[in-house]
């Protein structure tokens, strides 16, 4: 038997803050500068992990805790538009619901790509980019921002001059300024500089090649049968299908389609009905976002074992150093998607159980952190999975 990794023990009421339920979410209708702008003034923006980017101090913040990075919702009617700006750090948005164009460049015109449900895009760094809701419905998507500093945003110069014919203004410090609601406007002095053209042309240039290279269509996610050690343990049978960086997949042979460091790792998962990921530990904050269907996760060890119930559109945060499983108890497939910290390869801490079943179907963790036959591994392994 292994030793027991010293784990953190979730309290009720941990466990209830942890768990970020979509009748839960508080929206901001004026978080950014272009909020009043025609076309874009029936956004909303939700600070789900961290505050993310959000320009106002009103931001209502779901859970505040640093988590490496931070977790964000663009919501948002048919025909509305996210204006051009420019991130710091990675952004990525998981599509939930809807059919969304997105557009870069330093005028927005270097190149477009659309994508729906199920299709995850990071936008690199640096760049201009804004987005519009083409759909003939209500849209929904989850934003990842790399970092618990997010270092705020920068808008194009005509986005700043259109706002402050609507009373917007932004200061240097990056937070709004809204006269029409009583506010004073700030001394030019204190006000954010727009950039400069030379500034502007300077950006790196990427065309629709490249960005294509940077979204991940639903359809071409490449999921494996035997991405966890359990997953060929009968009742369990959960796969996975990576994203962008180093996740918990134990497949030696999956690569992330996106590989460039982010702070964080992507991977969706998904369960037969009936089955589950067995128990298991992570000595990083891991974040599921489930996108169909409904989960049952239960966490500690022994009597102090708690259990939650994560619907669609519901997130858990899940803490560092924690034990935890996952069922789905429902009768379909369930969808989500794993968020964790970090741009290193992470190493699940399985418990005793799970490793015994494993070695009984002949299969253990080989040194890299990968499923291999436990026949063809060293006998110190082979003691170790020893049922």
């Amino acid at each position: 038997m292994t030793p027991t990794p010293s784990a953190v023990q979730v309290s009720e009421a941990e466990s209830q803050r942890r768990l970020v339920r979509r009748k839960d979410m508080v929206a901001e209708r004026v978080a950014f500068i272009d909020c009043k702008m025609p076309g874009s003034h029936l956004k909303e923006n939700y600070s789900l992990i961290g505050p993310g980017v959000t320009q106002s101090k009103d931001q209502k913040v779901s859970l505040s805790e640093p988590h490496g990075f931070s977790l964000g919702v663009a919501a948002m009617p048919a025909g509305i538009t996210n204006n051009l700006h420019i991130h710091y750090t990675a952004e990525v948005f998981m599509i939930f619901k809807g059919t969304w164009l997105f557009r870069w460049g330093a005028d927005g015109k270097d190149g477009e790509v659309v994508c729906t449900a199920g299709d995850v895009v990071s936008i690199p760094t640096w760049i201009f980019r804004g987005f519009t809701n083409v759909g003939d419905s209500d849209g929904w998507i989850f934003t990842a921002l790399g970092g618990d500093d997010t270092g705020g945003i920068l808008w194009h110069p005509r986005i700043l001059e259109v706002a402050a014919e609507h009373g917007l203004y932004l200061t240097r410090n990056n937070m709004l300024v809204d006269t029409q609601n009583g506010q004073p406007k700030p001394d030019d002095s204190e006000l954010i500089e727009p950039m400069t053209r030379e500034q502007i042309e300077s950006l790196r240039k990427y065309t629709v090649e490249d960005m294509s290279q940077r979204a991940v269509r639903r359809d071409d996610r490449v999921f494996s049968t035997t991405a966890l050690l359990d997953s060929r343990i009968p009742g369990h049978g959960a796969e996975l299908a990576p994203v962008l960086g180093h996740g918990i997949t134990e497949d030696r042979d999956h690569v992330p389609p996106i590989s460039n460091p982010h702070g964080m790792s992507i991977e969706w998962g998904r369960i037969p009905a009936g089955g589950s990921i067995g128990r298991h530990l992570l000595r990083e904050k891991q974040v599921m976002i489930v996108f169909s269907g409904s989960v049952e996760i239960t966490q500690n060890e022994g009597d102090a074992e708690l259990t939650q119930t994560v619907d669609a559109q519901d997130l858990y945060s899940f803490p560092a150093d924690s034990w935890r499983s996952i069922r789905n108890t429902g009768s379909q497939t369930a969808e989500f998607v794993l968020m964790t910290a970090g741009d290193h390869k992470k190493r699940i801490v399985w418990s005793d159980e799970i490793r015994k079943q494993a070695a009984k179907l002949g299969y253990a963790i080989d040194h890299n952190g990968y499923v291999a036959p436990l026949a063809l591994l060293p006998q110190k392994v082979k003691q170790t999975f020893a049922p």
